[in-house]
Parts: structure tokens; C-alpha cells; sequence
């Protein structure tokens, strides 16, 4: 008899549809509260409302303007027209994830007044720094591009943030790439400009041997020992003077001569090459170039995004339910325990 009852007990208890029906009361009254509960602990007395601003931005493939359009053979990679891929959207996140954004954004909105922190504590910055990524954040999208995502009481300021860290990219990415590049176009700059007058040296050099006579040296010395060759058998005596003394000229600085044209050519190919590292490196150094391809801007939102009122309702409603019903069961089997030790003591 009392495995027939406990038997019958438990299918009555393990189904839901009766168990439901038998404690539908208790279970409306909690639905019932944790409905009114959720939806006032939501609301705007306890949660602060924000809105939320968005901005969707591609990155650029290259970040030298010189590569792009200055070098006849560009590499893969280098168009200033194309979407940069993985690498390139990490390094924008990096960036954006950096000091020197957050530090501006911080001071150009004093974010520290805005979020209520106390300029006096001892925390005010660690403080900051949690309701700055609290607020703002940074991702990258399954198509690759980068999301910058601002949360704010204000909705106006939230899109003023997100737009203005958007433009805080280029700058950002621009020092970096300026600081490293300039110390580069300085050291072109030296070696250039020293070949430069290395160049002008040598070409000074052979317009003083020009003015001696030497102008192709080869071709002179055979001109002159014909013509000297002519007036020896001729018997001029004059003509034979005059030529010696250009062929002495000639013997003298021929060889300076054919060493400086030789180390000119050399120089001067040289010169072109370093010339065309000078420019690159110039504009590397001195030009700014965007660092993205904005798809979206930030707009003012129309409703707030946080909190997900209906959302929280949901979830606490469900969970309200769920608890009690575990509950409920845990007192179930507390009293059946109870009863089937109390109808054993008293049938012993």
C-alpha cells in the first residue's frame, strides 16, 4: 500500500501541466511581482537611461602616401584606394584602445564632470578609466570593418564622442607614422645633400680642368700626337712647342680628369636614386593621409538603448518563475517525506 502511494505521488508531482494547475495561484502572485518589480527597478529611478551612437569605419590598405603614388612599381597592398584587411584592422584597434585617443576625448569632453567623478578622490582616474570602457568601446565586425560604439546620458554626446574618435584616428595614426618617418627622411636628407655636394664639387673640379683645355681626354691625346706626328716631319718648330706644351696639360691632369668624369657618372646615378628616396621620404614625413574609409557616422539616437527594459522584465520574470517552482518542489518533497515517515511509525 505504501509503494502504490508513493508510486502515484510522484507521476502526480513529475507532471508539469497538473503541477502547474495545482500551484497556478502562487505562481500568478510571483509572475505578478517580479512583473511590477522588474519593470520599477528598471525604470529610470533606479537605472540611468543612455543612448547609444555608432560609427563603422573600414581601414585603410596602406598608410604610406609615398608608396601609393610616388613609386612607379608599387606593392601588393600599396593602392590608396583599397580596404585594408586583418593586420591593418588590428592596428586601428590598438590605436583606438590607446592613450592618446582616450586622453583627448577625456579633456575635450571633460568626461571626468560629466560622469560625476570626484576630482579630489584618490581614485578619480581608475574611477574615469572603468566608466570610459564602460561607455566606449571598440570591435572589430565579422566583415572586417571597426565599430566604434558610444554610450551616453546624453545623445547628442554620444554621437559628438564617437564622431570625434573617429577623427582622432587619423591624427593618432598620423604622429606615429610621422615621428618614425621623419627621423627617416632626416638621415635621406643628410645623405642627400652631401652627395649633392659631392657632385658640385666634382663638376667645379672639371670645369677648372676645362678651362686648361681637357675636355675629352682620349680623343685629344690622339688628335694631338697626329698633329705633333704632322709638324715633326714638317719641320715646325712652333707648332711643335705649342702641341707639346697642351700634350704636358694633357699628361698632367688627363688622369684627374678621366677619374673625376668617371666618379661623376657614378655619383650622379647615385644622386637620382637618393633623389627619389629624398621625395618619398619628404612626403612621408611632412603629408597627412586618412587612415580609414568611414561606411557610417554617428547620428543623435532618437530612443535610448540601455537599459533593454523589456529584456530585464523577461529575464527576471522567467527567473522568478523558475525559482519558484524549484521551490515549491523542494516543499513538496519535504511533505511527502514527512507523510510517508509519519504512516510508517504508524504501522510500526
Amino acid at each position: 500500500m505504501a509503494n502504490d502511494y508513493r508510486k502515484g505521488e510522484d507521476f502526480d508531482s513529475s507532471n508539469l501541466v497538473i503541477f502547474l494547475y495545482k500551484w497556478r495561484k502562487p505562481l500568478f502572485i510571483v509572475m505578478v511581482v517580479a512583473l511590477v518589480g522588474s519593470w520599477f527597478f528598471s525604470s529610470s529611478w533606479f537605472i540611468t537611461p543612455k543612448f547609444k551612437s555608432t560609427v563603422i569605419l573600414f581601414p585603410a590598405s596602406t598608410s604610406s602616401i609615398s608608396k601609393a603614388l610616388l613609386t612607379e612599381q608599387s606593392a601588393k597592398g600599396q593602392d590608396i584606394t583599397a580596404f585594408g584587411e586583418d593586420d591593418q584592422a588590428e592596428q586601428l584597434l590598438q590605436i583606438l584602445n590607446s592613450n592618446r585617443i582616450r586622453d583627448r576625448i577625456v579633456r575635450k569632453f571633460n568626461l571626468m564632470s560629466h560622469y560625476g567623478i570626484d576630482s579630489t578622490s584618490d581614485t578619480k582616474y581608475s574611477q574615469l578609466f572603468k566608466e570610459y570602457d564602460f561607455n566606449i568601446n571598440f570591435r572589430r565586425t565579422e566583415f572586417m570593418a571597426v565599430q566604434i560604439t558610444v554610450y551616453d546620458t546624453d545623445p547628442a554626446m554620444a554621437a559628438d564622442i564617437a564622431n570625434n574618435i573617429s577623427s582622432l584616428l587619423d591624427s593618432a595614426k598620423n604622429e606615429m607614422i610621422h615621428q618614425r618617418a621623419y627621423k627617416g627622411f632626416k638621415v635621406v636628407e643628410s645623405e642627400y645633400n652631401g652627395l649633392k655636394a659631392e657632385v658640385e664639387r666634382i663638376v667645379d673640379s672639371l670645369v677648372i680642368l676645362g678651362g686648361l683645355g681637357l675636355n675629352e681626354v682620349e680623343y685629344q691625346s690622339q688628335v694631338l700626337n697626329q698633329q705633333y706626328a704632322i709638324a715633326l716631319m714638317n719641320g715646325n718648330k712652333t707648332a711643335q712647342v705649342a702641341i707639346q706644351k697642351k700634350l704636358d696639360v694633357l699628361g698632367k691632369y688627363g688622369g684627374i680628369y678621366t677619374s673625376l668624369k668617371n666618379a661623376l657618372e657614378f655619383k650622379t646615378e647615385q644622386l637620382t636614386l637618393l633623389q627619389a628616396k629624398y621625395k618619398e621620404a619628404k612626403v612621408d614625413a611632412e603629408e597627412n593621409m586618412p587612415q580609414k574609409f568611414v561606411v557610417s557616422d554617428a547620428f543623435k539616437a532618437e530612443r535610448k538603448s540601455y537599459p533593454i527594459r523589456w529584456l530585464i522584465i523577461l529575464v527576471s520574470t522567467v527567473a522568478a518563475l523558475f525559482l519558484a517552482i524549484i521551490v515549491i518542489m523542494i516543499m513538496e518533497k519535504i511533505s511527502d517525506y514527512n507523510a510517508h515517515k509519519k504512516f510508517q511509525l504508524g504501522q510500526s
